[in-house]
Order: structure tokens, then C-alpha cells, then sequence
């Protein structure tokens, strides 16, 4: 069953993106708020649920990035969700009660018809709430008071990157999902930051805790790491012990005939 996930202003009730989602965690959150930072500006607060996925400090320091205030709503306190919930009943009333299935074939399709539907329906119905204003004319009035992207548009991609802590091997190296990355070497036995790409899944650069860059993170190569030549960090001592690296021969027979099988 898909999770619907919607972002709104609640003065005007406007919908600035809405959308269902095969899981219920802070990446799909993320996804949403993005398109409607592009879609509709950037608000001075953000008004979220008390669940797990929107705690997650990934949002927390999206939300720091773009100064927006993140406020959690309290529990067991409805009258905080109202506009809310009056939201989730029109969408049952309206859309959902007309959705013909038939032509729902993957989540695009479906979210391509909540999509139109809020901006040629929801968004153009006189509301009662607003003195039987459209939400799109209530927004409208609302323009010069409101934040755009403007330049932060072309670095919004990297304001929803995520920063992950990792300690630096004796080899030079730091793991990401399962995957090995290359860091300049004299960081070796600190912890660094990984800024990474959540949906594509790289490792984009790394930085300092205090956000200092450091480098750059690049994908493991087995074979180029066992011959890397390795400077050891100042302030290890010069009579420290090398650590052995992998057998450069053994490495180099197992991709040399696994390449030719």
C-alpha cells in the first residue's frame, strides 16, 4: 500500500507538492520537500509530524541549510492537524473515490494523476475556509511575502545531500552501503564526513566535522590501493610498525582471470 506524502501552506491551504510513496522513511520525505522548494518558495517554518522519519537529522540539517524552522507537532493534540485531515478527506471525497485503475500501471502513473488533479481541481475550487477564495488565488496574493529559490535553485541538489560520519582505515579507505571509497591518506585513524548523494548512492566528497573540505572520495580500486604509496600522518610515530597491504599478486590473478571468464 503506498504512503502519501504531502507538503502545504497552510494559509492558503495550496498543496505545493503531494505524492505516494512505496516506504515511509526521511528520503522519501526529502524527495517531496524538494519539489516544493521548486514549485512554490522556501517557507520561513515547516510544520511536520512527530513520527521517526521526520526526527531524522538528515532533514533537521536540510532545514538548518535553507534557515526554515522545523516544528513538531504535538502529541495527542488534533486541533494542530485539522487543516490536515481536512486535506486527507478531500483527497478520499475527490480523487481517490474517482481514480480509475485501470491506467495505473506503476507509482508514475498514479502520482501523475494526483498531480494533475491538484493543480486543475483542488487547486482552482473556491474553499470555504478562505471566504470561497481558490487556494491558487489565496497563494497568489501571498507573492511578494513569499522566499524563492532564486539562486539556490542550482544548488538545491546539494543542500538535500547527506552528511554520514566514517573512520578512515589504516589503508587509506571508508565504506558507504556496502562499498569502498579511496580518502587522501593522511586522514588515515580520523573520522570525516561523508557527503553523499541519497539517491544515487555515491559519495560525492568528504569534509571535516565542523564541514571543512577534505577531498575527494573516490571508488575503490583494489589493485591501485595495494601499490598506493602511503604518508603516514604527522603525528604518528616514525617508528610505528607498516601494516602489510594485500598481495599484489594474488589481486592481480583473481581480476586478471575473472575479467577473462
Amino acid at each position: 500500500m503506498p504512503h502519501r506524502f504531502t507538503c502545504s501552506r497552510s494559509a492558503s491551504r495550496l498543496i505545493t507538492h503531494s505524492a505516494f510513496c512505496l516506504s515511509e522513511t526521511a528520503l522519501d520525505i526529502e524527495g517531496v520537500l524538494k519539489q516544493a522548494l521548486l514549485r512554490r518558495g522556501v517557507p520561513k517554518t515547516i510544520v511536520v509530524d512527530n513520527g521517526a522519519a521526520y526526527r531524522a537529522a538528515t532533514l533537521q540539517g536540510i532545514c538548518a541549510r535553507l534557515s526554515m524552522r522545523l516544528v513538531y507537532c504535538r502529541p495527542y493534540a488534533p486541533e494542530g492537524k485539522g487543516k490536515l485531515e481536512r486535506w486527507h478527506r478531500t483527497l478520499r471525497d475527490q480523487f481517490l473515490a474517482e481514480l480509475d485503475t485501470t491506467h495505473i500501471r506503476e507509482l508514475a502513473d498514479l502520482n501523475a494523476r494526483l498531480w494533475a488533479w491538484i493543480e486543475q481541481v483542488y487547486h482552482r475550487q473556491p474553499h470555504s475556509a478562505l471566504g470561497n477564495q481558490t487556494p491558487l488565488l489565496r497563494y497568489q496574493q501571498d507573492l511578494p511575502r513569499i522566499r524563492l529559490l532564486g539562486p539556490l535553485a542550482a544548488q538545491l541538489d546539494e543542500l538535500f545531500w547527506h552528511r554520514v560520519a566514517r573512520h578512515v582505515r589504516r589503508d587509506g579507505t571508508v565504506s558507504y552501503q556496502n562499498r569502498r571509497f579511496e580518502v587522501p591518506y593522511e586522514l588515515t585513524g580520523q573520522t570525516v564526513m561523508l557527503v553523499v548523494d541519497p539517491h544515487a548512492g555515491t559519495v560525492v566528497r568528504i569534509e571535516s566535522q565542523t564541514g571543512e573540505p577534505l577531498g575527494a572520495a573516490t571508488a575503490l580500486d583494489v589493485v591501485a590501493n595495494s601499490t598506493r604509496r602511503r604518508h603516514r600522518p604527522q603525528s604518528e610515530p616514525a617508528t610505528a610498525a607498516t601494516v602489510p597491504g594485500p598481495n599484489l599478486l594474488e589481486l592481480v590473478h583473481r581480476r586478471h582471470y575473472h575479467e577473462e571468464g
